[in-house]
């Protein structure tokens, strides 16, 4: 009756004029954000972020949600009609959508993206309604040790799963916790890593970081000259776009299965959209009646990652609001949006904010039919964004980001701050180097210092308090999780050292 009640009284607050515009902007935003390749919502998010803090703190949150789960809408466009993700986690969509539209099926991929898309990602909000309380409540034993060692947990598995390499992703997020503990100790009040710049006595700015890092550095890798991709005709007419009735009958068990999987990849700090897309695909293949068809343009295709991407949202938004652990760049965008709002995201958040929390998933219910709506009759239209052309789009990005920034701070040495992350994040892509680690560092270290230092007060030094029964479980997986890699690096080098021998 709670999660009813809860649940009614976010429809009250999403319904409001203003929210209600909020939503739409967001949706719409996202849409496109999603068909412009390489811009990204972490990018667009960020670059917005500063244009939020005059806002209602609810109504800000349910715009940059909606550029969040509107993204992965639109991704699937430039997929189908260009073969180029508009996402990552749009690249498996690539692999039969491109074939459908050259055999002449781009109205029903496009189609059946679009619904693969809403009932996932509804299935996703359903589950968040009922995962999150749940789980608030369980959280609630936790106390500065336990949220030490969550934290660490979840910084190991954002460094595992978010790049090939581990000993680069480390290195990102070691520089993310370089950055973070820069400025004044709360605790001593000494200042540290400020080399003489009183502008660092308060730390850096997480905004600064976060437009530097992707609006900055992805302008600045998308402007490098690359080989136009031809674009397939857009079908238009309603009617052209919607899949048959076989098509749905052949997508049933995808529908499922792309929402059970995202969701539950999603409640893995990062994981990621990439991932939940690239497994759904593969056990659609592997559980097909028809696996030879996939890659040469199976409808089952589409709908399975498609379904994952959007549903995936939904999962990780649990660790989001009811554990404070961002599990991406994105999530960690917003994690930062509500701490700069005043709001503290963790096991009290639905009990102390439950009007943001409510309004959040009802707007998500209602973005997702706006999102059905606005994507199947102006997919078209849409579409017609991927002639912008680079110079008229790149001024703006970088005409946003600056104001945005100066107008947060009125400084020119946090522009030139901007411009020093923008060149960092331009090298991080060239070199490979995962940038979630990194903004995920950030967002954490002062958190993860604190409980820490929290930790060891409590104890008076004494380090065995990490090992009560939760914080040694929580720290045990971590370390599991970065020695088994090394075990298996270990072994390949050890096969190869046999073989040639032999």
């Amino acid at each position: 009756m709670d999660i009813l009640s809860g649940l009614m009284q976010g429809f009250q607050v999403a319904l409001t004029p203003a929210n209600l515009l909020f939503c739409v902007v967001g949706v719409v935003l996202g849409t496109v954000v999603g068909v412009l390749p390489g811009l990204g919502p972490p990018a667009t998010i960020a670059m917005l972020l500063p244009l939020t803090f005059k806002l209602d703190p609810t109504g800000a949150m349910i715009m940059l949600a909606g550029i969040y789960y509107g993204a992965k809408y639109g991704g699937s466009t430039t997929s189908i009609l260009l073969n180029v993700p508009g996402e990552s986690s749009s690249v498996v969509t690539c692999i039969d959508g491109y074939q459908m539209a050259r055999k002449g099926r781009a109205g029903p991929a496009l189609g059946m993206a679009a619904i693969a898309s809403f009932i996932a990602g509804t299935f996703g909000v359903v589950a968040l309604m009922l995962v999150a309380p749940a789980l608030a409540k369980v959280s609630l034993a936790f106390s500065a040790p336990e949220y030490f060692a969550l934290m660490v947990l979840g910084l190991t598995l954002v460094v595992l799963l978010a790049g090939e390499s581990l000993t680069k992703a480390l290195l990102a997020m070691l520089v993310g916790l370089w950055i973070a503990s820069m400025g004044t100790d709360l605790f001593t009040a000494t200042s540290r890593y400020t080399f003489g710049q009183m502008e660092l006595l308060g730390g850096i700015d997480f905004t600064i970081v976060a437009i530097g890092i992707f609006a900055i550095g992805e302008v600045l890798a998308n402007m490098e000259p690359t080989q136009p991709a031809e674009m397939l005709p857009v079908p238009k007419g309603l009617r052209n776009l919607m899949p048959t009735w076989d098509d749905m009958k052949r997508c049933r068990f995808a529908f499922v299965n792309g929402s059970v999987i995202g969701f539950l990849i999603g409640l893995l700090p990062g994981a990621g959209a990439t991932i939940a897309s690239f497994m759904s695909y593969g056990i659609e293949k592997a559980v097909s009646k028809r696996p030879e068809e996939f890659g040469h343009g199976a409808i089952e295709g589409v709908a399975a990652p498609e379904g994952a991407n959007n549903a995936e949202t939904g999962g990780a938004l649990v660790p989001l609001l009811t554990l404070g652990i961002p599990g991406s760049g994105t999530t960690a965008i917003l994690l930062a949006a509500l701490v700069l709002w005043g709001f503290k995201p963790g096991p009290l958040f639905i009990q102390d904010s439950p009007q943001l929390f409510w309004g959040l998933v009802a707007s998500m219910y209602i973005g997702n039919v706006l999102l059905l709506i606005l994507n199947l009759p102006l997919v078209a239209v849409f579409a017609q964004l991927l002639k912008m052309p680079g110079y008229a789009m790149y001024p703006l990005i970088l005409g946003v980001s600056i104001v945005g920034v100066y107008t947060v701070s009125a400084s020119m040495f946090h522009l030139w701050l901007l411009a020093g992350f923008g060149l960092l994040g331009y090298a991080m892509r060239k070199l490979e180097f995962p940038t979630a680690p990194l903004v995920l560092g950030l967002v954490l270290g002062d958190q993860m210092e604190k409980a820490l230092r929290q930790s060891l007060m409590m104890s008076q030094g004494d380090l065995s308090i990490l090992l009560r029964p939760i914080p040694s479980v929580l720290l045990g997986a971590a370390a599991l999780l970065l020695v088994v890699p090394l075990f298996k690096k270990f072994n390949a080098v050890r096969v190869q050292v046999i073989d040639r021998e032999s």
